[in-house]
């Protein structure tokens, strides 16, 4: 466990269109101190993360996930590949990011899911926290609030373009609920959200200025949280490939150049809270 404050910032796959050895390559170069990758399941592609991240003396945060639509097939998947990812013993991650569960599926099924990461985290020391996104088990903020009030131990994974996304709001009506739910987090998804979708095209275009400092706000709050309490926070680049970035249509250009998106948000954080 830490001891001090410590701000950590990584770079996402999601979108990468080359090997996984150049998008460790080039996460280096640009600054990042890891990334974050969905656990793989393969033998060989595991031994080949471990290799990159060596090779660049990157950080490691790991994504876990069920599939399935069904219960019980969806909680034995989750939980083979977080016991997996949580167990390995090559490079401990920094966290394990959950989309976990299902927004359909009941409160006490989902809570298996919570109850499950509690005790692997408690079992190996690894940060273990859960996602507020779309379809998942805190997709929404007032759902979301009932899970915090009722199970003092849930971590979670700010993530809060869905929730802009799904209350179709920058939430000014839900303070209480976000006032709760700032104190459980310990990682970032630092994507731009606004009330008709989950990203904007450019976070620094001035017709978004209102939603990139509402974000902002929310992100000062948790990151002064952690650096009084001499804690670790940990920040995931996320703005999205499309359809997660809006296109043109017909040719699906995209509008903005994803990569150079993240390094910006990358950047900006960097000199926001590391001055």
């Amino acid at each position: 466990m830490n001891n001090k404050f410590e701000l950590l910032l990584l770079a996402t796959g999601w979108g990468f269109t080359g090997t996984l050895d150049e998008f460790c390559n080039k996460s280096r170069k640009e600054g990042y101190n890891g990334i974050e990758v969905l656990w793989p399941r393969e033998k060989n592609a595991q031994e080949e993360l471990f290799a990159a991240l060596k090779k660049y003396q990157l950080e490691l945060g790991l994504l876990c996930a069920g599939f399935d639509s069904h219960y019980q097939k969806h909680f034995e998947e989750f939980v083979t590949m977080i016991n997996d990812a949580a167990t390995q013993t090559i490079q401990r991650p920094l966290y394990i990011n959950c989309h976990s569960g299902r927004d359909y599926f009941s409160y006490e099924q989902n809570k298996t899911f919570i109850d499950h990461t509690i005790r692997l985290s408690a079992q190996t020391g690894i940060t273990i926290c859960h996602e507020t996104h779309r379809s998942r088990i805190l997709f929404a903020a007032p759902v979301a609030r009932h899970y915090i009030d009722t199970i003092p131990e849930l971590r979670i994974t700010f993530d809060v373009s869905h929730w802009c996304n799904v209350s179709e709001s920058l939430l000014d009506d839900q303070q209480e609920t976000l006032d709760r739910t700032l104190l459980r987090v310990d990682h970032i998804h630092a994507r731009i959200g606004h009330p008709e979708g989950p990203q904007v095209s450019d976070p620094g275009a001035p017709e978004w200025e209102p939603a990139l400092n509402a974000h902002l706000r929310w992100w000062d709050q948790i990151v002064d949280a952690h650096r009084k309490a001499n804690k670790r926070i940990t920040i995931l680049t996320e703005f999205g490939p499309p359809d997660y970035m809006p296109t043109l249509p017909y040719t699906r250009e995209p509008l903005a150049d994803q990569w150079a998106i993240n390094v910006h948000m990358m950047q900006l954080l960097r000199k926001r809270y590391l001055p």
